[in-house]
């Protein structure tokens, strides 16, 4: 019996999938969205690698602001 804590979905509602089919909110494909629930927490630990590459290489930036 495995007890580790999941790993958290990255999702953050901004659901768009872009031409490369990567979701403009959480960089993550389609095919590793619709997989996340059945993956074991070291795939998705390799995916959160690589979605945070696919964010960086994008030049992607955020400002939130408080006004």
């Amino acid at each position: 019996m495995n007890n580790e804590t999941p790993v958290k979905s990255p999702c953050v509602h901004v659901c768009i999938l872009n031409d490369d089919d990567v979701c403009t909110g959480c960089f993550r494909s389609g095919h590793e969205i619709s997989r996340w629930g059945r993956m074991s927490n070291d795939e998705k630990r390799q995916v959160l690698v690589q979605s945070q590459q696919r964010e960086a290489a994008s030049g992607s930036v955020f400002i939130i602001s408080n006004d």
